[in-house]
């Protein structure tokens, strides 16, 4: 699984009402690292919940038959839920509560529990245990506790470490945890909480064997996570984000602040289908503000997204790579109507895009492809191939097989959406102000039928991509096909390309 960035190797919106209802709002960057100027989009100031300076507080009383739990007591509160039976409510004092000193000492919750924090209710792993919640009991609740310092390893998660279903996690602080602050099951709802400064995942979405049918993350500040740099320790792992999807079948992204992520801020990766992620702050995250790699059907509306790849944006720009490196990179994903979801497409509309390194990239990878050593998602095929090895020679170069075993970036339908660039606000001369469509050129393995310019060609003309009805402001460059095709505006409205039909384009100060 992951991605391979290198191309050679493989209008400000409302936030969801439940959050407002809060009252914990404030100005979008307000903490954020210093990142340039003020707003150049002309478009009005959106609020967000700063959750994490803002914690909702739980209730300072314990609830009518909850079994209170003691900070002076070690262990006690995996101690009790184990003596306790199923649909127990548990209220954690106030003060820092203490699992048993073994790495495995987690709390083992049973159907249906629910646990709720006392105001300044802390659930600390003292660097010692690796996971806070597990096992696989359904419907558990976590409200108002914040779940700090456990040490879990590499792709594995301190809350819900076993990705159960039906979890509820609401006006939570998971922070400073190794691993991923939390992983996700089926049905899981992640509201109005603080995912803050995890060493690689806010939420690691990932269940083995299964795919997440029904997710929600709404209204929650993710800020800060990959704080171990995974991505430097294992160069082209993709296995880093605010949010990591990984074959999530239905999910609701909605009202979020994601931002100062080091990486990528969103990363839905290999089949994953139909999403919403609407109505969110994307912003000043070190890599793209969302990648949405070999899967499908997504509506990505009314959102903010602003100031970011800055970081990875300008590394690759210093080495003199050429690809185009984006904010929203789409990779080998599409719509498919035989995918069924609540789209058949890939719409990306209504979102203000301002002051970032670059705008929107459509690849696909032509060496990409089911049974390819060169698929960097090893020993997944497509939502349409069960059987990978069926994608193999003679049949993979005929009807049906030549199409469904590739992830294809198709029927994308970008418009409405508002684009501001100014140079002198992102610290730019060159490479940071492009949109793309485009695929190299295939040469592996030798038994491919995708070789040569074929894809390139159908990603560009044939697969119904499609720019329209859009506004730039600033100096914006387009690339078709290859990344040696750099083409003006007039060029990309005029024949063969006819992309931005019914766009406006208007340089700015800044150029």
């Amino acid at each position: 699984m992951g991605i391979k960035w290198r191309h050679w190797a493989l209008p400000a919106a409302p936030l969801a009402l439940a959050l407002l209802a809060t009252g914990c709002t404030s100005t979008p960057g307000a903490g954020a690292k210093p990142t340039g100027g003020p707003s150049t989009s002309g478009a009005p100031s959106t609020s967000v919940a700063r959750v994490c300076a803002k914690p909702v507080a739980g209730p300072a009383k314990a609830p009518k038959g909850a079994v209170p739990i003691d900070p002076a007591v070690t262990g006690d509160l995996a101690a009790k839920t184990k003596s306790s039976p199923p649909n127990t409510t548990f209220w954690l004092r106030p003060g820092k509560h203490r699992l048993d000193p073994d790495r495995y000492a987690q709390v083992i919750p049973k159907k249906g529990n629910r646990y709720l924090g006392a105001p300044g209710a802390v659930l600390d792993g003292h660097k010692t245990n690796q996971y806070a919640f597990g096992g696989s009991a359904r419907d558990i609740t976590i409200r108002h506790l914040t779940v700090q310092r456990f040490v879990a390893p590499q792709d594995q998660g301190v809350v819900n470490h076993d990705s159960a279903d039906g979890w509820v996690i609401e006006h939570a602080t998971i922070q400073h945890n190794s691993g991923a602050g939390l992983m996700a099951g089926a049905r899981q709802k992640v509201r109005a909480s603080c995912l803050r400064e995890n060493g690689q995942y806010g939420i690691n979405a990932y269940k083995p064997g299964d795919a997440i049918r029904g997710l929600v993350i709404e209204g929650n500040e993710i800020v800060g996570n990959n704080t171990d740099d995974w991505e430097r320790r294992r160069e082209g792992c993709g296995c880093t984000g605010g949010v990591k999807f990984w074959a999530v079948n239905g999910a609701d992204v909605r009202g979020n602040w994601v931002h100062d992520n080091r990486g990528t801020g969103l990363w839905a990766d290999t089949n994953n289908n139909d999403f919403r992620i609407e109505d969110n702050v994307l912003e000043a995250n070190d890599g793209a503000a969302l990648i949405y790699e070999t899967s499908y059907n997504a509506v990505i509306r009314k959102n903010t997204i602003r100031r970011n790849n800055w970081v990875e944006g300008r590394k690759y720009a210093k080495k003199g790579d050429n690809f185009p490196f984006a904010t929203i990179y789409l990779s080998e994903s599409g719509g498919e109507p035989r995918v069924r979801a609540r789209t058949d497409k890939i719409e990306f509309y209504r979102n203000t895009l301002e002051n970032n390194w670059s705008g929107i990239t459509l690849w696909e990878n032509a060496d990409r492809f089911c049974n390819s050593p060169a698929n960097t998602s090893s020993g997944d095929c497509t939502l349409l191939v069960k059987n990978t090895d069926r994608c193999a020679r003679p049949k993979i170069a005929t009807a049906p097989l030549y199409a469904d075993c590739r992830w294809k970036t198709q029927r994308v339908d970008i418009h409405d959406n508002r684009f501001v660039l100014d140079k002198s606000v992102v610290k730019c001369t060159v490479k940071c102000d492009r949109m793309a469509v485009l695929a190299n050129y295939g040469t592996y393995p030798d038994w491919s039928p995708y070789k040569g310019d074929r894809v390139a060609e159908a990603i560009t003309r044939k697969q119904h991509n499609r720019w329209h009805d859009n506004v730039y402001l600033g100096p914006w460059k387009f690339v078709a096909h290859d990344p040696s095709r750099v083409l003006d505006s007039g060029q990309w409205q005029g024949t063969p390309y006819r992309q931005d039909t019914g766009s406006t384009f208007r340089a700015r100060d800044g150029g």
